[in-house]
């Protein structure tokens, strides 16, 4: 898709979450839910003794019934369409010429790790930190936004020589 088309939807789908649910958009706290509810359900006695845990559950119906566990699934369905529609729907490893297809896997879920306890101790993914603070015109997202893009590039320099031929 282009990618001025793209961001352009993009912000139709941020004007409209502000619309619909008074709030931007933001995923992490979905993962959250998913954490909550697994350790609810492997460990009830340690999940009602933990503060952390307890509280998920006194506010309100559930952790599982929050309104970013129904976004993400969307947004899973939705790529999942689009890759249909697409044809490219299927598993296939991207990849440089200088790396096996195992590194790059671990790399991968590394990576995914580190921007998951990130966005715990940042309060939020870059969708809820960095574009619907960047929205509302909130310091503290345009920080978020050049600090990710910024050590997105950093870090690409030395990681760059796996994707070069």
């Amino acid at each position: 898709m282009n990618s001025y088309l793209a961001g352009f939807l993009l912000g139709l789908v941020l004007l409209s979450a502000f619309f619909v649910t008074g709030r931007g958009l933001g995923a992490s706290g979905s993962v959250k839910s998913v954490v909550v509810s697994t350790v609810a359900a492997a460990a009830p006695e340690y999940a009602e003794s933990n503060p952390f845990y307890a509280e998920a559950f006194s506010e309100g119906p559930g952790p599982m019934k929050n309104w970013l566990v129904y976004l993400t699934l969307g947004v899973l369905a939705g790529a999942f369409f689009s890759g249909s529609m697409s044809g490219r729907l299927g598993f296939k490893i991207e990849k440089g010429p200088r790396i096996s297809s195992g590194w790059r896997l671990l790399f991968a879920t590394f990576g995914g790790l580190l921007f998951g306890l990130g966005a715990q101790f940042g309060r939020g993914c870059t969708s809820g930190a960095a574009l619907t603070g960047m929205a509302i015109l909130s310091t503290a997202g345009f920080v978020t936004m050049m600090a990710i893009f910024g050590s997105g590039y950093v870090v690409a320099y030395f990681f760059r020589k796996l994707w070069i031929s």
